[in-house]
């Protein structure tokens, strides 16, 4: 009898580590959320601050060193084309170049006559090169010190306003010194960094509308004029020129300016951001599919609030994971719930 109730009890408690591991066998899935990836319109405006400056803006150097006895203008004169800005004094180059002058003519005589003996056969050949030579080089320093001389006198390369003035009659500048600077402000720009997510949906030639604070709230006209072919890696920004067409009155080179950026709408595929994920292998987003998950590469774009737009890597109409990422690994066993309302 003790036999039989001893077998008994060994029986049943076989049968209950048997029901245990078929327990522990079979754990509870994974808990997530879930989305559906969709086609959507999504626009981004950026506002970026930057400065106004003329796109034509030179600095008025002198190529001859000397005296300055005349200075035209001063700042905020506007100048026409060819309009003369400084002199200098050009009197020991006149004398010079009349110098020059008199040593070619007297070279031109000196070759005409040994033209002329050459011919009677009183001289060489080698006579008539030397004085050939000798009234090419005599040539050739008048024309140096002529246009020496033009350098004396600087004119406006271009029709604008003097916006720097740097020296005064009486001053006695070296060579490449940096006299005047003169703009041209009906071609103002502004720089501005844009980040590397949104250049690849802007153009040259989209229109960008510009606020100067300086004029108040409103939004004047502008255009994309350039833009910068390098990000810059620490900031991962990239650079544009936007010009003001027109220039509205007022506005100067130096203010302080808004520049409005439009990418246009257009249909993305778009997914919550929070089921993004990154890690050193790159961006990836968790689908679900048929009870499990598996691990997607995507590339991201575009990002408005909660939404962000995948460029790459995932169809419309795929569910993705977008909470419960704790533990959670490629080929696991998931359960969606409903996200709380």
């Amino acid at each position: 009898m003790r036999i039989l109730i001893l077998l008994s009890v060994l029986f049943i408690a076989a049968c209950g580590k048997a029901t245990g591991s078929k327990a522990v066998s079979e754990p509870r899935p994974h808990l997530v959320e879930i989305a559906v990836a969709s086609r959507g319109q999504l626009a981004v405006d950026a506002d970026r601050a930057g400065s106004l400056r003329a796109l034509r803006e030179v600095r008025i150097v002198n190529q001859e060193e000397g005296e300055v006895i005349a200075v035209a203008v001063r700042e905020g004169d506007r100048v026409r084309r060819r309009e003369v800005l400084v002199r200098y004094d050009d009197r020991l180059l006149k004398a010079q170049l009349d110098k020059a002058v008199a040593t070619r003519k007297q070279a031109e005589l000196d070759h005409e006559r040994n033209r002329q003996l050459i011919a009677r056969g009183f001289i060489g050949a080698d006579a008539l090169s030397r004085s050939e030579t000798a009234l090419e080089i005599a040539r050739a320093e008048e024309r140096l010190l002529s246009t020496r001389l033009q350098h004396m006198t600087l004119e406006a390369p271009f029709a604008g306003v003097v916006s720097e003035r740097r020296v005064e009659p009486g001053s006695v500048t070296a060579e490449h010194t940096h006299l005047l600077t003169l703009i041209d402000p009906s071609t103002l720009i502004t720089d501005v960094a844009v980040s590397e997510l949104v250049l690849p949906y802007l153009k040259v030639g989209d229109e960008a509308g510009v606020r100067i604070d300086a004029l108040g709230e409103r939004l004047h006209e502008g255009k994309i004029v350039r833009i910068h072919p390098a990000i810059d890696p620490a900031s991962r920004t990239g650079r544009i020129e936007v010009a003001l067409e027109p220039v509205p009155p007022g506005a100067r080179a130096g203010q302080f300016c808004r520049v409005v950026l439009s990418t246009g709408s257009g249909e993305r595929i778009l997914v919550p951001l929070a089921a993004l994920r990154r890690d050193a292998s790159g961006e990836f987003v968790f689908v679900f599919d048929d009870g499990v998950v598996r691990r997607a590469e995507v590339a991201s774009g575009l990002r408005l609030a909660d939404r962000v737009e995948i460029r790459g890597g995932l169809d419309a109409g795929t569910q993705v994971v977008t909470k419960g990422f704790i533990g959670l690994a490629p080929g696991q066993r998931v359960k969606p719930v409903e996200a709380p309302g």
